[in-house]
């Protein structure tokens, strides 16, 4: 009775003929989407895949994720989105340790998807989504394997609340990405906590702009939109102009944006006034989060979304994300909250020894409640590291609640810099450096210093006609903002700062980034402190 697929009846039942999935312009309706479905789990089925195999799904946005995806859980599979960034050896590490039996990929993945293949012990099948004829040898056309079961009926299988829906690998810091379960009662709760926070009915439309395989562009609210009726426009990838041109024809009523993202679209429309011609109207909220966005860009955003509320958020892909969202009321007055929790979440700041803090005190940010994950894939001790004796999930994120019950994201409990003796968090460093009317973007590391243990490094993306910006100019900057020792001690500018597919900026690679040898940076010092 948890199948999600179900719905794939409900919908084709009651609104047969309305828009499921828009892509490109193209359309499937909800009987479309149900028939092929249909006929890819047949597919499935022949080719053994059943209840407790896996499925990794390798390609970019496109209809067959999501049909795949579907497919895959009305056999009683479940399905492994995997970053379609990530090299072979990544590819082959997750894999393995999730030990799935297929892959769904298109031609530009399919070499390395097959290599992986080869070098299995088990069955593997790789089927290929998309015309080009480039799919090495021993794959399946997607077409080819769906067409031979057009017009069959497969019911969905019987599957609990604690079965696998979606298993997922998380981008943290560890030398692997860990294995994070997700099962029905952590997808149903996640999409009811954002049907309520949202009021989401069939009359919605959810622009899928970010990476599918990633749980921003599936989730916030993603296929909970489809879940209660309504339909998903999805576009091949992030391009500003396409984004824009497709909010105008098609009226999505909502967007997940990431930090990045938002600012790339604000940046385009200055560049360019024509992007700011196109309609925006009919989008009426967005789902944002992952950092701390200034006061003034939010008040860009929403100046360009007229009718939008901008929901901060906060999330992790162990609790299917989208766990807190600022409401409203508070968008500017509590500028850098992430807000409340949604419906059966509870949230808790634990001080040391896992004592709770006071209101206003920092702290490492615990979460507990039905969209949580019970655990991680095959990995007894980082379940173990995971979860306090009572059944918190530890975050590994520093935060403090409000005496309101507003939640602040201070900083990753790892990128605390500890600077003789006093905390700096790093995000106060880079809201002060985003307040420089000639910085685009802003990322701030610890590096060891011999006397102070730690002090801060920036890393700048100016904003385009400002590359004479020095690093002089924004020491000098933070210095009359901060204290002494929270002021960087170094800044180096790229052009660009690494990001995970949520927008994330990857401090980690900044880490291990030589500013005496990195090409294309300029890099100033200063030994005060």
């Amino acid at each position: 009775m948890f199948n999600l697929t179900r719905s794939l009846d409900r919908n084709a039942d009651r609104t047969p003929h309305e828009d499921a999935v828009i892509f490109r312009g193209a359309r499937l309706t909800h009987l479309q989407l149900l028939d092929r479905v249909n006929a890819l789990a047949a597919a499935f089925r022949e080719a053994g895949v059943g209840k407790g195999d896996i499925v990794a799904l390798l390609m970019g946005n496109r209809p067959e994720f999501l049909e795949s995806a579907l497919a895959v859980n009305r056999v009683g599979a479940a399905f492994l989105p995997l970053n379609v960034r990530l090299a072979e050896p990544e590819l082959e590490y997750i894999i393995r340790h999730a030990g799935a039996v297929a892959v769904v990929t298109e031609p530009a993945f399919a070499g390395p998807a097959a290599a992986v293949g080869a070098r299995l012990a088990t069955r593997w099948t790789v089927v290929t989504a998309g015309q080009d004829a480039g799919a090495p040898a021993g794959a399946v056309c997607y077409e080819a394997f769906l067409g031979a079961h057009r017009g069959a009926s497969v019911s969905p299988a019987d599957v609990g609340e604690a079965d696998l829906h979606r298993l997922m690998y998380s981008s943290g810091t560890t030398a692997h990405p860990k294995g994070v379960p997700i099962t029905y009662r952590n997808l149903y709760w996640k999409t009811l906590g954002h049907v309520a926070e949202f009021g989401i009915s069939a009359a919605d439309r959810t622009a899928m702009a970010g990476p599918m395989y990633h749980v921003g562009a599936f989730d916030l609210p993603g296929i909970g939109t489809w879940w209660v009726g309504g339909s998903l426009v999805i576009l091949p990838r992030f391009d500003v102009p396409d984004l824009l041109a497709t909010v105008e024809r098609e009226r999505p009523t909502n967007i997940w944006l990431a930090p990045a993202m938002v600012n790339a679209v604000l940046n385009a429309v200055a560049q360019s006034p024509e992007l700011g011609r196109h309609s925006t109207a009919s989008i009426r909220f967005i789902t944002g989060g992952g950092e701390k966005m200034p006061v003034t860009l939010i008040e860009r955003l929403l100046a360009a979304f007229p009718n939008a509320r901008f929901a901060d958020a906060y999330g992790l892909t162990e609790t299917v994300s989208g766990d807190t969202f600022n409401d409203a009321a508070h968008t500017l007055s509590k500028i850098g909250s992430v807000g409340k929790p949604v419906v059966n979440l509870d949230v808790k700041i634990l001080g040391p020894d896992d004592t709770p803090v006071e209101p206003g005190a920092a702290g490492e940010i615990a979460l507990r409640g039905p969209k949580v994950v019970s655990g991680y894939w095959k990995n007894p001790e980082a379940t173990e590291a995971a979860f306090t004796p009572d059944g918190w999930f530890r975050t590994g994120d520093i935060g403090h609640l409000d005496s309101d019950g507003y939640l602040y994201i201070d900083d990753r409990k790892k990128d605390m810099i500890v600077s003789g003796g006093e905390n700096v968090a790093t995000s106060e460093v880079e809201r002060v450096l985003y307040e420089h009317e000639a910085v685009l973007e802003a990322a701030v590391v610890g590096m060891p210093d011999a006397r102070w243990g730690e002090v801060p490094r920036a890393f700048i993306v100016a904003k385009p006609g400002h590359e004479g910006l020095t690093a002089d100019a924004l020491i000098a900057h933070c210095r009359m903002r901060l204290a002494s020792f929270k002021t960087p001690k170094e800044i180096v500018f790229l052009d660009l700062l690494p990001r995970n597919p949520s927008g994330k900026v990857l401090k980690r690679q900044l880490r291990e980034i030589d500013s005496t040898g990195a090409e294309g940076t300029g890099v100033a010092t200063t030994g005060e402190r």
